[in-house]
């Protein structure tokens, strides 16, 4: 929850920034880009519900079902409407209060509303111009503030004490899923909730997006974890990789391969540099070890209150990064039928370069069998 400080400072910024980018309205809908800017984040379903920002006025289209929770969050104006009446007199209302009634004006809308909502502030405007927030809402939250920046790294810190437990644990004959019940339970008893999780044993690894299953470790297998918590309303998001027994040649040397890319696309990450610059740094590194057709995603992707969000660090982003930006550097190799090897890590770009949150080093966690590592 925002405090009224912090929703004023916000809405300074994107005004700010709405002056510099000729826009006259922005429409936010129940998304993470509200969650931000106004500390408000009300039940999502089909009842219409947006915040509205001009240069002299904000406020929001309220349910009136959802007025009063949300009330607790804001003091911003609300314009509420009832079941029995419908949104439209409380829109009309809204738009007339934010002096958004001429014809031709430009619209940020959030590229994660509701179409039907879209559709239904469209409609009510008069030949508006609109585009998605990527040059205002959305660049402003990829800048992180001081309070971010300490909320993600609470959450990293206890990600790595999730994922030494996960390691801890392996046993021959225990499942992924039992594993992801380890990480699952150490998250709970430290406060925080599981935000994904893949646990990967084997050929399951060459699957980027695989779900934790019933596959049964036994010796001498590769190991892929990645998984992420939210805590205090932020996430975290890291991939670590091991082996349960003596690792082969062709894993040692694909495993090295990766964290060279991850090295490469680190001495890069500077402020003003192309977010395509850094996925080059890790491609070029993977394709001269002849595993280019096995790296199968972009290098990364940003991270706030969304797991995912910009800026997106992939082959053809022009986007250029700047100082407070937090961001996934995560090259893997993915062999079918055998083992996949990622390794991630969550940095915040500075001044001279990437900042790491996680504290867990990148190392190959090798296993014995007996379960000692």
């Amino acid at each position: 929850m925002n405090t009224p400080a912090l929703t004023q400072s916000r809405l300074s910024k994107l005004r700010t920034r709405m002056a510099e980018t000729q826009t006259d309205l922005v429409a936010l809908g129940p998304s993470s880009h509200m969650a931000w800017l106004s500390g408000v984040h009300p039940h999502g379903d089909e009842r219409p519900v947006m915040l509205l920002v001009a240069q002299d006025y904000a406020g929001f289209l309220m349910p009136s079902l959802n007025g009063a929770a949300a009330r607790d969050a804001t003091d911003l104006p609300f314009h509420e409407w009832r079941d029995d009446e419908g949104p439209e007199a409380a829109l009309t209302d809204l738009l007339k209060a934010a002096s958004a009634t001429g014809s031709g004006l430009s619209v940020v809308l959030d590229e994660t509303m509701r179409t039907d909502f879209a559709l239904r502030l469209l409609d009510a405007m008069d030949a508006p111009k609109r585009r998605f927030t990527d040059d205002t809402v959305a660049l402003l939250r990829a800048a992180k503030d001081d309070a971010e920046y300490d909320a993600i790294k609470a959450a990293h810190v206890l990600n790595d004490g999730a994922v030494q437990a996960a390691f801890a644990a392996l046993r021959e004959g225990i499942t992924e899923r039992e594993i992801e019940g380890v990480i699952n339970a150490h998250y709970k008893e430290n406060g925080a909730t599981l935000e994904f999780c893949s646990v990967c044993f084997g050929a399951s690894g060459a699957f980027p997006h695989h779900y934790s299953g019933d596959t049964k470790l036994t010796a001498n297998t590769a190991i892929l974890l990645d998984t992420g918590c939210r805590l205090n309303g932020y996430p975290s998001d890291m991939t670590r990789c091991g082996f349960f027994g003596t690792p082969d040649d062709t894993y040692t040397e694909v495993f090295n391969v990766v964290e060279q890319a991850v090295q490469a696309a680190l001495a890069i990450a500077k402020p003003g540099v192309l977010a395509r610059d850094i996925d080059k740094a890790a491609r070029d590194v993977i394709t001269a070890a002849g595993y280019g057709d096995k790296f199968l995603h972009r290098t990364g992707h940003g991270l706030g209150i969304d797991i995912h969000e910009p800026p997106y660090i992939a082959a053809n982003s022009d986007v250029v990064l700047n100082e407070g930006n937090v961001f996934s550097i995560e090259p893997g190799i993915y062999l079918s039928g055998e083992f996949g090897v990622r390794l991630e890590e969550i940095v915040i770009l500075r001044e001279g370069g990437p900042e790491i949150f996680s504290d867990m080093p990148r190392k190959l966690v090798q296993v014995n069998t007996d379960g000692a590592s």
